[in-house]
């Protein structure tokens, strides 16, 4: 493996490791297909897990929101009646 991918720091030790096994037994493009899928599985966990956390959050906010609305809809309404 050349010297300039694991001195930039950017890439796990992992990612490092299945590249050089790759390079050494011939079969680069399987050891990377199966880095790519562990990856793309890590990032649908951790997004499912930050979609679930949000929805709380979404469902909240969207009843501050209708309730504010439903209020400036029927004050004015009920205002009419200590007018007269």
């Amino acid at each position: 493996m050349a010297l300039s991918i694991p001195t930039t720091g950017l890439f796990p030790s992992m990612l490092l490791q299945m590249t050089g096994i790759g390079e050494e037994s011939g079969s680069l493009d399987d050891m990377l297909g199966k880095a790519a899928d562990h990856y793309k599985a890590a990032v649908d966990n951790a997004l499912d897990s930050f979609s679930s956390l949000m929805e709380p959050l979404i469902m909240s906010i969207l009843g501050v929101l209708i309730r504010r609305l439903m209020i400036a809809m029927y004050l004015p309404i009920f205002m009419l009646g200590s007018v007269f």
